[in-house]
Parts: structure tokens; C-alpha cells; sequence
């Protein structure tokens, strides 16, 4: 394959210039870079995907590659995370690979050109026209009060409502100050009944109803895992996707870049997500779907994450480590795990 190739390039540079270099790559050879990928229909959320193979959030924070991307054979693409007002993030270098882990840790701190910015590049784009299922992951300003979070998230599901195919509501990034205290029970609980409030105003405003999924962290215990389906159920969400990066360094400790601050994302993480994903999906008794995201590294990790209860699947650090092919081989894999679980 010519991935390991361009990847070899791709590490001998700082990861945020790669990345940078990488996706306009994908704009201009996505095509020669796709598989064929299995059609695997499934219905969530009210939606039907083509596959159920997405691509997470962090890897195209403004839209600028929707097209590009959605030529890759992703059942779904997933935007973001955007704010209302564009943000510079974190203090470079803040980017770091962990090859021998096959991990990435970051602090981009929602870096991203504010949300008018990713919808005029929506509504550029070709993948949403033809029916292509975008999700909007959303976020606070780095410089607004937690106290305020609410006000942010709201500005932002009213402007992108009418755009997405769904909504993911982001409270678990470890690299936006206070955030993940969103997650505990009051905070949680005050913050989804405003969601969904409005989300109920803007289907009739709009004629259209527009599913809303809540991205959570691997760093809970039981407890708190418990609180959450109980408040994901009790505001009637659509979805929950389990989950972002991790603050532990399990795994890489000792590596280089292992001490660096910021989640921890790819191989390392899997087991942890996965375990939250299990409980998450016992604790929540098929009332909600669950996509399933972190560590993903090649078809039996994307099965692992559905015998755990996801309907659907996400990667990110997957990708770059193992490039476009993973999208077709996770798919591969998926719909014949699909088709046996069928009754």
C-alpha cells in the first residue's frame, strides 16, 4: 500500500504541519487513495447511514474537507468542534504522535474559525446536497464563564440546526479549562434540559427534527457513568457517543511525548473507551443508541466496540496511523458482524 509511504513522510514532520499538509492531500487524491467499501444500511438516530463507519470530530474542526473526505467511503462525517467565535486554541506545539503506542495526545483547545466559518463552508460543500450525513460537534469559547456554557451551546445548535443531520454536543475535550465539569450531575442536568428545550423549538420553527448526541469522556467511574444514561434518558437525547480522549497515561508511560498534557487518543485508549462504552450500554438498557469511538485500529477493534453495544463506529487516530484503507477494511468487517447479528 502507499499509505505507509506517505505516512513515513508525513511523521518525519511536526504532527499539526502534517496534518495541515495531509488533508489537502485528501481534497485532491482522495479518489486514488479510496477503496470500495461494503454497503452496510443502518437506522439511528432516525437516520439511515450507508455504513455504519464514521469519521470523528478533531479532524476537520471547520468543514474545509467535507467532499474531500466523504470520498473515502465514510458512512458519516462528523465536523467540528466549533464555537460561536472563532479561537485561536492552545500555545503551539500542541500535537504529538506516540508511534510506538500508536497513540496521539493533544491540547488543541477547540482551535477552529468560529461557527459562521464552518457554515458557509457546509453549505459549499457537495456531501450534505446529496444527502451525505454531516454531524456538527459543538462547543463553549474558551474565554466564556462555565457558569455560561449553556449560552454557547445554544448559539451554536440554533445556527447550525438547519445545516446538520445531527448535533453532538461536546463536554468532554480535557483541553478547554472546567470543561468536563459539564459532565457532574447539576451542571449536566441544567445543560441538557436547555438543549432540549430549544431543540424541540427549532424542529418546529424548522418543520424538521434534528438528533442531537452527547460526546462524553473514558474518564468515569461507575457512578458517574450510571448519572449520565439516567440524565441522557431523562431529556430524551437521541445518542451518546462514548468517548473522547483520556487524561491517562496508561500504556505510554515512559514514551516519548507520554508526558506532554492533553488527551490521549488511539490504541492506548481502546480499552478504556470500550469498558466505559459496556457499562454505558448496560446502564442505559437499549434505550438510546451509542456510537462507539476511541482506539479503533482495524476491523476487530470497530466489531469489539458493537458487540459492546454501538451501533455505530468513529475513528480519528485510526486514520492516521493506518490511512483511507481502514475506512473499507472497518466496513468489511462491520457488515458481516451486522449480518450474523441480524435475526
Amino acid at each position: 500500500m502507499l499509505y505507509p509511504l506517505i505516512r513515513k513522510f508525513f511523521f518525519s514532520l511536526d504532527a499539526e504541519t502534517a496534518h495541515g499538509i495531509g488533508m489537502m492531500g485528501i481534497d485532491r487524491a482522495a479518489c486514488l487513495m479510496a477503496r470500495p467499501v461494503a454497503p452496510c444500511p443502518v437506522e439511528v438516530m432516525g437516520l439511515t447511514f450507508p455504513n455504519p463507519v464514521g469519521l470523528a470530530a478533531g479532524l476537520d474542526k471547520n468543514g474545509d474537507h467535507i467532499d474531500g473526505l466523504a470520498r473515502l467511503g465514510f458512512g458519516f462525517i462528523e465536523i467540528g468542534t466549533i464555537t460561536p467565535r472563532p479561537q485561536e486554541g492552545n500555545p503551539k506545539p500542541r500535537l504529538f504522535r506516540i508511534p510506538e503506542a500508536q497513540g496521539i495526545i493533544n491540547r488543541m483547545g477547540f482551535n477552529n474559525a468560529g461557527v459562521d466559518k464552518l457554515l458557509e463552508n457546509v453549505r459549499a460543500a457537495e456531501f450534505p446536497k446529496k444527502g451525505g450525513i454531516l454531524g456538527i460537534n459543538i462547543g463553549k469559547n474558551a474565554t466564556t464563564p462555565i457558569e455560561k456554557a449553556a449560552d454557547d451551546y445554544l448559539i451554536c445548535l440554533d445556527k447550525v440546526y438547519n445545516d446538520a443531520s445531527y448535533v453532538t454536543v461536546n463536554i468532554s475535550s480535557p483541553n478547554t479549562k472546567n470543561l468536563r465539569e459539564l459532565q457532574k450531575d447539576e451542571a449536566l442536568d441544567d445543560l441538557l434540559g436547555q438543549l432540549k428545550t430549544r431543540q424541540l423549538q427549532l424542529a418546529d420553527k424548522h418543520g424538521k427534527y434534528v438528533p442531537m448526541a452527547l460526546k462524553i469522556a473514558p474518564d468515569l467511574d461507575d457512578e458517574q457513568i450510571t448519572a449520565i444514561a439516567d440524565a441522557l434518558r431523562r431529556h430524551r437525547f437521541d445518542a451518546v457517543i462514548a468517548t473522547n480522549t483520556t487524561l491517562s497515561r496508561e500504556g505510554v508511560e515512559g514514551m516519548a511525548n507520554a508526558a506532554e498534557t492533553g488527551g490521549l487518543s488511539g490504541k492506548p485508549v481502546f480499552s478504556r473507551s470500550t469498558a466505559v462504552q459496556r457499562k454505558l450500554a448496560a446502564a442505559l438498557a437499549g434505550e438510546l443508541p451509542i456510537i462507539g469511538a476511541g482506539g479503533i485500529m482495524g476491523g476487530e477493534d470497530a466489531a469489539e466496540k458493537v458487540r459492546a453495544g454501538a451501533s455505530l463506529v468513529q475513528f480519528y487516530s485510526g486514520f492516521i496511523y493506518r490511512g483511507p484503507e481502514l475506512v473499507s477494511e472497518v466496513a468489511d468487517t462491520l457488515a458481516n458482524v451486522l449480518r450474523h447479528k441480524s435475526p
